[in-house]
């Protein structure tokens, strides 16, 4: 029996890009070859990061002036990759989490970085909604969900400058005007597939105007130049892209998912909120679709409950050593009925203890 993956990163994925990988891994569309031993230079290969380009470019709802790569080193590589292409005086940071400050951590070798909200000295329980985004700055990078501390950007900021996002955690999980960035990224291990390759979808506009030598694998225009093939891309990782991809546009797209992930979330809050015996962490106007993160009242039941949801196949539920309590991640791929089974068991502890 499966358990109920509640693993903030790698992630659930669909059980059908599950059984299509599977059957990949020993015959790939029956050329008598796995995926994992075709050449990223075949016809196949080839065929497979031409469709996942094109399906992101789709889903997104992005014309042509944007180019879509699949790059190694996951979203900490991105951290320095996106400075090195964009950032000429100064960038500005929006501070939401562990994950936005490694960023602005990076940004800084390069050049002048100003943090224009932070909400780093309360813990990071919510989003930031007062500041002033300079029009001189290079860019504006924000992480748009946080699944650590469980907050989430549910009004992007409006600019006049490049917005950049990190989207690990959320890509394609709701119905937003992705035109509205410049640059996105996402490591692949929560919506996108499985660990290894990372997405960017960039505008070529916004390329070329630093007057740093960028080192060739970490330029976007080279890489655009090579198709994401400056050097052996991650195979597996991209054909499991595209079938994610596949699935995304199968369930009806962005819209569709959207309604889905309210409805999980709504769903487990609701009883978090309900339950005399636990307390959510973020703030609740800025609380994560994707990540839910909360903690028990009283730690001395900690052991009666984590016996509890580990007897009921529950897996992943522990939270972020940076945080501690626990996380339920509900990506795309987490059907409501595992949720459901979660929320029981909150209710039986309330009701046994």
């Amino acid at each position: 029996m499966k358990k109920h993956n509640f693993s903030a990163g790698p992630s659930i994925l669909p059980q059908a890009v599950f059984e299509k990988a599977s059957k990949a891994v020993l015959n790939f569309e029956d050329s008598g070859l796995s995926i994992l031993e075709i050449s990223h230079r075949s016809k196949e290969f080839l065929n497979v990061i031409e469709k996942a380009r094109a399906l992101a470019l789709e889903i997104a709802g992005l014309d042509d002036s944007y180019e879509v790569l699949f790059l190694h080193g996951g979203a900490s590589t991105q951290f320095l990759s996106v400075p090195y292409n964009l950032l000429e005086k100064k960038a500005a940071y929006i501070d939401t989490g562990t994950w936005s400050n490694k960023a602005l951590k990076e940004a800084q070798l390069f050049g002048n970085v100003e943090i224009i909200a932070s909400s780093k000295a309360d813990g990071y329980k919510y989003i930031p909604k007062n500041f002033s985004i300079p029009s001189d700055a290079d860019y504006l990078h924000v992480t748009t969900n946080n699944t650590i501390y469980g907050t989430q950007f549910h009004h992007i900021p409006e600019t006049n400058i490049p917005l950049v996002a990190d989207m690990s955690s959320d890509i394609f999980s709701r119905d937003i005007d992705y035109s509205k960035f410049s640059l996105i990224y996402a490591g692949s291990q929560k919506n996108l597939g499985a660990s290894g390759s990372t997405m960017v979808l960039v505008k070529k506009a916004i390329l070329g105007k630093v007057s740093r030598k960028i080192p060739s694998i970490l330029d976007y225009q080279n890489q655009i130049k090579n198709e994401s093939m400056f050097n052996t891309p991650t195979t597996f990782s991209i054909y499991v892209n595209l079938l994610v991809l596949q699935w995304i546009q199968e369930k009806g797209g962005v819209k569709a998912l959207e309604k889905l992930n309210k409805d999980k979330a709504e769903l487990l809050y609701n009883e978090i909120d309900r339950n005399p015996l636990v307390e959510g962490y973020a703030t609740k106007e800025d609380r994560s679709l994707m990540n839910v993160s909360f903690f028990l009242k009283d730690q001395s039941m900690q052991q009666k409950f984590d016996t509890l949801w580990q007897n009921a196949d529950i897996s992943g539920l522990k939270g972020h050593r940076n945080l501690g309590g626990y996380r339920a991640s509900i990506y795309n791929a987490m059907p409501i009925e595992s949720v459901q089974v979660l929320v029981d068991v909150l209710k039986e502890l309330e009701k046994k203890y």
